[in-house]
């Protein structure tokens, strides 16, 4: 393609076109977010509006897209992908809305996406035994290919868009985990004995602040974030704060994945029970978990926000194994999925991207999302621009979720081998030439702050605290 030969660009038109379209959503991130094309809106919190979006989309998707798995599997990828869905949707309407009084849940939505982390990559390669650099690469591409490209389009920070470092480093933790001593894995006390010392090894590198700003102020670069609206002189407290709330329930993901064919066992020994025995071990078990629920919600997720941050890391297993433990009671409960909601997990990481760039607006580099995009006056069609960003929104990161297949598919081979060596080095060669480029033409233009400086006159005295 690069030498510009015709039977070549024909062998790759699906990938050209993908990059072509690819780009042209790039152009459109810039027109939304760094120029005054369109008008804003600003953020306005209204439950009864927030519950009745959540409650009518669940009924929707319950009534019309309800989808029977093949077997009653415990944690099936229908219904962690429903699992996904749910928490994303009510996540971004908590930024789109500013639900401030929900902030507690969301922190365990989140928790909830490191638990997979940590689940599904055990899985895989603790079934598969896969640990080639081809496979990795793959999946190291589907975490940052795009946040990567969002960053260079509009001179970003890594550390704005936080979800994909923290679930890259605990990937990597977890294929670090199992790819280490593979001998050890055949032995339920190597695999305890490894999960065990993931548990020290997160104590002495995030519990040991020194130890932690140590290790990472060499990587300033990569996870060092600055608030333009809210300077500080600790680029890496934002790294810090963040992956700290969620630094120990990826290893529990890793636990419930190795504990997972007993928990099937047991599910399977109280459904062949007598009607009246199944019952009572089942609502015996319901009862404990919601006794547990209920403990934890009095007196953990009622506390204030910097209170309850305190006991988040060590406390947000537990909402999580409650709702395992409850959607996986019954044959029925573990078969049946919503599809909408298991559509949507499919495009999490899209969603949380795009969303700072084409539902809300962040206005300057490295700006929180403040405003809301609006294509009809916001004061007078609150409602009608949600609907239209929404659709948007939704559109483009499906989009965006297809192209980054397709171009992985193009760019980053099965097998690791001489084509994923050259594909990395063509890729570090001409992402250097154009991003180089790219500082010339910026400097030559004066483009320093970019022309939607202007939107963020827009904003109050209150709509300057970063968004958590």
């Amino acid at each position: 393609c690069l030498m510009l030969k015709q039977k070549a660009l024909l062998d790759s038109r699906l990938y050209l076109r993908a990059a072509v379209e690819f780009g042209s959503i790039m152009l459109w991130f810039y027109l939304v977010d760094r120029t005054t094309f369109f008008t804003y809106g600003t953020k306005s919190y209204s439950r009864d509006v927030l519950t009745f979006i959540f409650v009518t989309l669940t009924a929707v998707a319950a009534w019309k897209s309800m989808r029977k798995y093949k077997a009653p599997d415990m944690l099936n990828r229908w219904q962690t992908e429903e699992w996904k869905g749910w928490m994303q949707v009510l996540f971004l309407l908590y930024h789109y809305f500013n639900a401030r009084e929900i902030y507690n849940a969301i922190r365990v939505f989140i928790a909830g996406y490191v638990w997979m982390t940590g689940y599904g990559n055990f899985m895989y390669y603790y079934h598969y035994k896969d640990f080639c650099l081809g496979r990795f690469m793959q999946m190291m591409w589907r975490l940052n290919f795009l946040v990567t490209v969002v960053c260079i389009v509009l001179r970003n920070s890594y550390m704005l868009y936080y979800i994909c470092p923290m679930h890259t480093i605990f990937t990597i933790f977890v294929y670090a985990t199992l790819g280490l001593g593979q001998k050890y894995n055949a032995t339920n006390t190597g695999i305890l004995v490894k999960i065990g010392l993931c548990v020290l090894l997160i104590y002495v590198c995030w519990d040991i602040k020194a130890v932690f700003y140590a290790i990472w102020s060499p990587f300033m670069f990569l996870v060092g974030y600055n608030d333009p609206r809210k300077p500080t002189d600790d680029l890496l407290h934002e790294w810090h704060f963040r992956s700290s709330l969620d630094r120990y329930v990826w290893i529990h993901g890793m636990l419930c994945a190795f504990l997972k064919p007993w928990a099937e066992g047991f599910l399977q020994r109280v459904d062949s029970l007598a009607f009246r025995a199944r019952v009572a071990a089942r609502t015996a078990v319901i009862g404990c978990t919601l006794v547990v629920l209920a403990l934890w919600y009095e007196h953990v997720y009622k506390l204030p926000k910097v209170e309850y941050n305190k006991l988040h890391p060590y406390t947000s297993w537990i909402p999580i194994s409650v709702w395992i433990v409850l959607r996986n009671m019954t044959p029925a409960l573990r078969t049946y999925s919503m599809g909408i909601y298991g559509w949507l997990g499919t495009i999490t990481l899209e969603t949380y991207i795009s969303q700072f760039h084409t539902w809300l607006t962040t206005g300057i580099p490295d700006g929180q999302p403040k405003m809301l995009l609006s294509f009809l006056p916001p004061e007078d069609y609150p409602l009608i621009n949600f609907a239209l960003a929404t659709a948007v929104y939704v559109l483009v990161s499906h989009r965006l979720f297809t192209l980054t297949g397709t171009l992985k598919t193009a760019v980053v081979p099965n097998k690791a081998g001489r084509e994923l060596v050259r594909n990395v080095i063509l890729i570090a060669v001409c992402g250097s030439f154009l991003w180089l480029l790219s500082l010339v033409i910026i400097g030559a233009g004066g483009w320093g702050a970019g022309p939607a400086v202007a939107s963020s006159t827009l904003l109050d005295a209150s709509s300057t605290r970063q968004l958590l």
